[in-house]
């Protein structure tokens, strides 16, 4: 299994840009200001499937088999990846299999299932789903797409990366939200094919740690749980292609509590009026973790998703009365009492 190059990811633009416009990348004055650091966002939350995924399936789908369009494809997800394989399949009429864990976000497999999927329940999460999709896929004879190791997948999410480093010079630090790890893959295959020196940090959940416990010791572990509401980080293990990838090119690694996680909601809504799911407003929320580190950079927050659950929602913006709901203050403009 190949690494995929820049030239792989100039090769899946035609299959992305055939559906789907490059995402906007916004600077976000209060944002910024509340921060102390020259922020940009990028918006993949905006995308058709209202998460970054959408590029992946797009090009894998696009350059599946005949044999494989026939047999139709299976996958396991907690959603966004999901619903663009469920996408990219019912625009070429390839027929879907997913699989998501039970209690599963129901906005997402509503959306899974409106796209035409064979949606399938099972397991406390994700990695309990991969198991099922593991052995269904030979028996069903279908074929298997996985959420990670797929070469394909990271070249159609890495198109957003050359977005990013196209339309904005000596960015300082790109935080990205860590699932499976496709789109930070994707981040650092341009970075370093480009030449540059940008800091790509990732960012998960405490409560799903076990891949950035497995990037910072080296040997790889699966984890207990993953008992986090950003679904979109919540997987127990590390994958061959993407942990390869990561361990020569990520450059830190931010866990958040789940606090943390539904402040970064609150924060986006209040500060770039953008509705993120929890995996998508981590990166704001680890911004606001390092303010001191970035301090006067430029940087990049990936907006990976959009697709919040509206009970959670509810919830995390119930809780807003236990906080104080104005904006960040910059430390230099605390005072010591």
């Amino acid at each position: 299994m190949n690494e995929p190059t820049l030239d792989d990811v100039r090769a899946a633009m035609p299959n992305v840009y055939s559906v789907m416009a490059p995402s906007p990348l916004h600077r976000h004055p209060l944002l910024a200001e509340a921060l102390g650091a020259d922020i940009h966002v990028k918006h993949e939350n905006h995308n058709p499937t209202g998460a970054f995924k959408v590029r992946g399936g797009l090009n894998l789908v696009a350059r599946l088999s005949q044999a494989d369009r026939a047999r139709g494809v299976i996958s396991a997800t907690t959603g966004n990846h999901g619903q663009s394989i469920a996408f990219a399949a019912a625009r070429a009429c390839v027929p879907c299999t997913l699989v998501v864990p039970l209690g599963n976000n129901p906005a997402k497999n509503a959306l899974m299932r409106a796209w035409g999927a064979d949606l399938i329940e099972h397991g406390k999460d994700f990695d309990d789903a991969r198991e099922l999709v593991e052995r269904l896929c030979d028996q069903r004879g279908l074929r298997y797409v996985h959420s990670a190791n797929e070469p394909d997948l990271i070249s159609g999410v890495g198109t957003y990366a050359l977005e990013v480093f196209e339309a904005l010079a000596d960015i300082d630090t790109v935080f990205v939200p860590i699932g499976g790890g496709s789109g930070a893959c994707g981040l650092i295959t341009v970075r370093d094919a480009l030449g540059l020196k940008t800091r790509i940090v990732g960012v998960g959940a405490e409560r799903a740690d076990a891949v950035a416990h497995s990037w910072r010791t080296g040997t790889r572990i699966v984890g207990t749980s993953a008992d986090t509401f950003a679904e979109g980080v919540a997987t127990r293990v590390t994958f061959d292609l993407t942990f390869g990838i990561l361990q020569r090119g990520l450059d830190d690694f931010v866990l958040l509590s789940e606090e943390a996680l539904a402040e970064g909601v609150r924060l986006a809504l209040r500060l770039t009026h953008n509705l993120a799911e929890g995996a998508g407003a981590a990166t704001l929320a680890a911004a606001l973790k390092w303010q001191d580190q970035i301090a006067g950079q430029r940087v990049v927050c990936v907006m990976s998703g959009g697709n919040m659950d509206v009970a959670r929602l509810r919830a995390i913006l119930a809780d807003h009365h236990n906080h104080d709901d104005t904006m960040p203050r910059r430390h230099d403009e605390t005072s010591n009492k």
